[in-house]
């Protein structure tokens, strides 16, 4: 008899991408800027990192690899750290650069592969140096047998592999709205936009070494 996957794996796992992308992070500020910079495949491409990240997240979940929770829960100040200090860093970056959007539909300048293929490790890292956003995702991983069965290392796979096709359907559902939008921000400064966006980053960032010095003194 052949084997026939679970049909609600699929639609379940589309909507857990969604949910874990959804929520405003850093991540989702990136693809905005970089939406408004360089248009929708930038905003794609800074999306594009997390979407690699949730999906390796999402293959460990599904994988049963217990010691990547333990190792992620016994180290998380040490992540979270780091992750605040790469946040802080690129926020400052981005305050400080100093870009123009065109009244015409024409590009700031050319704009490269390497300059898209940039923002993959940059959103990947702020994804993976998440511990909340990590935890997370393993604790929906245990709560979905609630509502779908999963049977078997193939089931999982596809459920991996429709956590990755939510995730990516968000961020380019996000760029394509940003990039509709975009010509309200005609002849503005996008120095501005970049300024506000970094600050976002910064604070981010600054909220994750707060959480961890309210643990330390306690």
């Amino acid at each position: 008899m052949s084997f026939i996957p679970n049909p609600f794996i699929i639609p379940v796992g589309l909507l857990v991408g969604l949910a874990v992308s959804a929520p405003v992070g850093p991540v989702n500020v990136l693809c905005i800027q970089r939406t408004l910079q360089r248009g929708v495949a930038g905003g794609i491409a800074a999306g594009l990192g997390a979407v690699l990240g949730d999906g390796l997240i999402a293959l460990a979940a599904a994988m049963g690899i217990g010691a990547v929770t333990s190792v992620v829960t016994h180290y998380r100040l040490a992540i979270q750290a780091v992750g605040g200090v790469v946040l802080i860093a690129f926020g400052l970056v981005l305050c400080r650069s100093h870009q123009r959007i065109q009244a015409s539909s024409e590009e700031t300048g050319p704009v490269g592969v390497l300059d898209y293929a940039s923002d993959v490790p940059k959103s990947f890292f702020m994804t993976v140096t998440n511990p909340g956003a990590v935890l997370g995702l393993f604790a929906i991983f245990g709560g979905i047998g609630s509502f779908v069965e999963v049977r078997g290392p193939i089931e999982a796979l596809i459920l991996v592999g429709s956590i990755v096709a939510g995730s990516l359907a968000w961020w380019i559902m996000l760029s394509l709205l940003v990039a509709r939008i975009s010509d309200r921000f005609i002849e503005i400064d996008i120095a501005r936009i970049n300024m506000i966006a970094g600050l976002a980053l910064v604070a981010f960032g600054v909220v994750l070494l707060g959480e961890i010095g309210l643990v330390v003194m306690r």
